[in-house]
Parts: C-alpha cells; structure tokens; sequence
C-alpha cells in the first residue's frame, strides 16, 4: 500500500535561507532512495517561512528506511533553534 505524507515545517525567519538549503539538499538525496516514488518541497508564498513536503512512498518499509538515514537522523541538530515550531506530519492513504 502507498504512503501519502505531508509534512510542514515552519522555520525562524531569521533561518529562512538555511533551512532552505537544507530541505533543498535533503530532496536531492532522499530522491536517490529505493521506494520513494514523489518527493517534493513547496515553499510558502505568503508566508516564506512555511515548508511543505509532499511525499509519495510505494510501501511503509521504503518510508520506515527513509526515517533510519543518517540525514535524516541530522536534522534535529540541523534545524536546533531553526524552526519556529515543530514541524506536523500527516500520514495518509489515497481514497479518491
């Protein structure tokens, strides 16, 4: 079964460009990885300080894979005093 997520991130604006970068990078590597069907970043027109990543996994392993890479696992020191909240994750299914 496909995994549908939405994940928004809401950085400092102070951090806006950084975060930026960061999130850019994480899309080029996590695209590399086996199972990832969509991965794309959104960002905020209103608001530039809001992040959006819509994903697209074909299975849970693919995703439960994704969640054990190590730049993945960096980004809470990367994002350490970055982010204006914590970041909502919406796990779904498609139905229509």
């Amino acid at each position: 079964m496909k995994i549908y997520l939405s994940v928004h991130i809401q950085s400092k604006e102070e951090s806006q460009q950084e975060v930026k970068a960061i999130l850019q990078n994480l899309v080029v590597q996590t695209l590399q990885e086996k199972g990832c069907i969509q991965y794309t970043l959104h960002q905020g027109i209103e608001d530039k300080n809001t992040f959006v990543f819509y994903e697209v996994w074909e299975h849970q392993e693919a995703l439960d894979k994704h969640n054990t890479m190590p730049y993945i696992k960096e980004l809470g020191v990367l994002f350490e005093d970055k982010l204006a909240s914590e970041s909502v994750l919406v796990k779904s299914t498609l139905i229509a």
